[in-house]
Parts: structure tokens; C-alpha cells; sequence
């Protein structure tokens, strides 16, 4: 018995003396700090040395050239939004921003975006924990676009955090706000693996930026009455690969207003239906802990599913899906994409749908792959979180789960699941000790692994 105890423990630390594969964390943004929206930009304190204040929502900064070699074919993005003087539910957004080379600034409004992620603040009281909230997404697609010669040659890359926020309310509401025009800090990190040579195969179209859609703006759309945009497409050259990577949100919180109304939306290319999908979760109640300041979306008690799901197109303190819409091969030449939201009504001439979308292709072999916000390794939940025993797994995507393995800190099995393609299923864990726990959901995609708590 000793031999083989002794035999565990050596098995236990030749695993961890691996060593582990190569990363590199990339820190754009560090804490900056947002005003109020509305008021005229400000210009004491200065922002942080290479970063530019465009706006009071609006923060840029150009990747080196030493980042953008570390770069590899993974690339994974952190947004971090803590609390000032701020208490509502906001729109923040993260943009890669295609500056002409070897510009020291620019106006936003004069050169090429796309919009890299999209998110929600929580409604949070700066007195109150936590204190923060944190939104991840891969966007390995755009690790590619980073590395691509062409786009290097015209431009050099800036990243834009942009977080609008006005402090109105909490001047009065929170304690430690009165006369202040502050309203949230932001961070931003990109993470990525071994460093990657240049590429010369792959394009990039911009086709929206935070574009309005509705159906009462002669801009925003193809028709008065009717929620539908199109834009016409010019690929140079023929591709071998290309998708459509997508951001919508609905909003309007008047009476009747889009924000609380899930519509289908339609996304066609030359005709072709390529995507239906109605937005919103499953439950917003695993935001719920980083909504510390009283309000009326969470309210004073948890929703059923059916509650949330009659309303909410969007959880405060979540991110908004990237979609990735795949075409596979395109020819050279004019085509088409198209966005419809017919049922759509924006009561009283208010409300909006900023869409953002952009085509990318590769001129030879295939676009990588990226496990978005619908995708297998982001599209679960877990909640309540601490739990008790009862711990629900959200699956708003459906993915087909092979298995789930639930592991104690050393790494011991301690539950297993059958696998299920239900929206939410239920995990019955009562007999564990209070602890942290690892759940791993195995899906045809890979591993999806989420952290727990269980407290009793």
C-alpha cells in the first residue's frame, strides 16, 4: 500500500512539472478610468502614457510591433469593468480599428472598425461585492487578421475599449458619489499561444459598425416600415473559406420597447437563409451576484426560465453573442448580405438595433476555428454559484453533451452525468463537502470547464 501511494504522488508530480504550453498576455488596458457620456471630454487626469481619450466612453491604444509578433493562432480576449459612479445596465464594446500606417492619432469616425465583443454592465453599487464583473471571448478568427501582411502594410492596429456611462442617478443613490462624473474603470487583456509566423492568405471586409437597424430611420434601414438592412459585398478575390462574424442587441426600454420583446432575426447571403435565431438566455439569474444595486430586470427574488425568457434579450453583466455564420467558399465579385427582423415594432419611433458585422476569408485553406459565445466551450452556465447541492448547468445553445465529470480540487471524480442536449439540466450534488469543484462538460467540440463553489 505505501509503494503504490508513493507511486500516486509521483505519477501527481511529473503531470504538474510539464511544462506548459507557451502564452503571452497582452495588456491593453489597464483600470482606466470612464465619464459621464454626455459631458464635454475631459482632459485632467491625462490617460496613461499610449493611450488616447477620444471620448469619455472611448479609449485606444496601437499594438506594438513586438505584440502583434507574439501573436499566435489563438487569441483570447478579457474585458474587466468595475464599478465607480455608474449604477445602471450600459453598452460597452471592444473595436479593432484600422488606422493608416505610422498615424499617431485619428478621428474614429474617419477610419475603418469592426467590433470585437460586445457586453453589458451590471447594475453595481461601487460600495457593494463584488465589485466588478469579467467577459471573456475567443476570437482566435482575429488572430489571423493581426498576422496578415496585406492589412500590416496599409495599417497598423489600435484597440478600442468603449464604455459609455453617465452618473446621474448614482450622485444621488450611492454613498461617496455626489458631484462626481466618474462611472466605471476598464481593463482589457488579450491572451495567446507560441508566437506565429506572418500570413499573406487571409481578407478582410467591414460591412457594419454599430450600424443602426429599425424601421423608422431612412439610414437604418431598406425600407420605412420595415426592420431590414442589406449591404452590398465586393470580394476581390475568390475564397476558399469565409464567414460572417455578427453582433446584434435590441434595445428600447420604453413601454413596449424592443429591449423587452425577443424577435427572430434572418441573416441571408445572395438569398440564402444562413441564420434564424432569437437573442437572449436561457436565465440571467447566474448574473444576478454581480447586480448589487437594486433594480427592476432581477428584482428582489430569482425568475423561472419562462419569467426571463418572456422579457430579457440581454442579462446586465453579460456579453452579447458573436456569431459566426459560416459560408465557406465565395467567388470574386458582387454579393449580398441582409439582416431582417420582421417583427419588430419600436413602439412610439424609439429603440434600435446597433449591428455590427464584418466577412472574412482566406484566399487558400480554411478560416480557424473559434468556440464562440454559441459555441461548446462558452455556451455553459452554472447556477447558483456558491451552491448548496443543487446546481443547474445552462446550455442556451443546446450542444449536444457527451458527459460531465465534476472534480475536487485534487483532481478526484466526484460526480458523473449522462449527456443531454436539454437547454438546462439539473446536477443533484448534496453529499459533497464544501469545497471548490471543477465541472467538465465533454462535447463532440472538446472540453468545456467551469468552476463552482459548493457552501454549506
Amino acid at each position: 500500500m505505501k509503494k503504490i501511494f508513493l507511486s500516486f504522488w509521483v505519477v501527481l508530480l511529473a503531470l504538474a512539472c510539464q511544462p506548459l504550453a507557451a502564452q503571452t498576455t497582452i495588456n491593453v488596458l489597464s483600470g482606466v478610468l470612464y465619464y459621464d457620456g454626455y459631458a464635454t471630454t475631459v482632459t485632467t487626469p491625462a490617460p496613461p502614457a499610449g493611450v488616447i481619450r477620444h471620448r469619455n466612453d472611448l479609449y485606444a491604444r496601437q499594438l506594438t510591433a513586438a505584440e502583434l509578433q507574439s501573436i499566435g493562432t489563438r487569441l483570447s480576449m478579457k474585458v474587466t469593468v468595475a464599478a465607480a459612479c455608474d449604477n445602471y445596465d450600459r453598452i460597452g464594446n471592444v473595436n479593432l480599428a484600422l488606422v493608416p500606417k505610422g498615424a499617431t492619432t485619428y478621428t474614429p469616425a474617419n477610419v475603418q472598425h469592426i467590433e470585437l465583443g460586445r457586453y453589458i454592465t451590471p447594475f453595481m453599487d461601487k460600495n457593494k461585492a463584488p465589485g466588478s464583473v469579467t467577459y471573456d471571448y475567443d476570437i482566435s478568427n482575429v488572430a489571423a487578421l493581426l498576422k496578415e501582411t496585406s492589412l500590416a502594410a496599409s495599417y497598423d492596429f489600435w484597440v478600442e475599449l468603449q464604455l459609455f456611462g453617465v452618473p446621474y442617478a448614482a450622485n444621488t443613490q450611492i454613498t461617496g458619489c455626489a458631484g462626481r462624473n466618474d462611472v466605471f474603470y476598464g481593463s482589457l487583456e488579450f491572451t495567446t499561444d507560441a508566437a506565429a509566423p506572418a500570413q499573406n492568405t487571409n481578407v478582410l471586409l467591414p460591412l457594419l459598425f454599430q450600424a443602426s437597424l429599425n424601421n423608422y430611420q431612412a439610414a437604418a434601414t431598406d425600407t420605412l416600415g420595415k426592420t431590414t438592412r442589406t449591404v452590398v459585398v465586393t470580394v476581390p478575390a475568390a475564397l476558399t473559406d469565409a464567414a460572417l462574424f455578427l453582433i446584434t442587441s435590441n434595445h428600447g426600454a420604453n413601454s413596449g420597447g424592443e429591449e423587452y420583446n425577443r424577435r427572430m432575426h434572418y441573416v441571408s447571403f445572395d438569398k440564402d437563409l444562413k441564420l434564424s435565431y432569437k437573442p437572449g438566455r436561457v436565465s440571467c439569474e447566474p448574473y444576478r451576484q454581480y447586480n448589487t444595486q437594486a433594480n427592476g430586470i432581477y428584482g428582489l427574488n430569482p425568475r423561472t426560465d419562462a419569467q426571463w425568457q418572456s422579457f430579457s434579450n440581454w442579462c446586465p453583466g453579460d456579453k452579447i453573442d458573436i456569431r459566426r455564420i459560416n459560408l465557406g467558399p465565395v467567388t470574386a465579385g458582387i454579393h449580398n448580405f441582409r439582416i431582417r427582423v420582421p417583427d419588430a415594432a419600436f413602439v412610439g419611433g424609439q429603440g434600435d438595433i446597433p449591428t455590427s458585422v464584418y466577412l472574412q476569408g482566406k484566399t487558400s485553406g480554411v478560416l480557424t476555428a473559434v468556440a464562440g459565445s454559441r459555441g461548446a466551450t462558452g455556451a455553459f452556465f452554472l447556477y447558483p454559484n456558491p451552491s448548496a447541492g443543487l446546481v443547474t448547468v445552462a446550455n442556451p445553445a443546446g450542444v449536444a453533451v457527451k458527459e460531465l465529470v465534476v472534480r475536487n480540487a485534487l483532481g478526484q471524480v466526484m460526480h458523473r452525468a449522462a449527456g443531454s442536449a436539454a437547454a438546462q439540466f439539473v446536477l443533484s450534488l448534496g453529499s459533497l463537502a464544501a469545497g471548490t469543484y471543477v465541472a467538465e462538460i465533454y462535447t463532440a467540440e472538446g472540453v468545456a470547464t467551469r468552476t463552482f463553489q459548493v457552501a454549506k
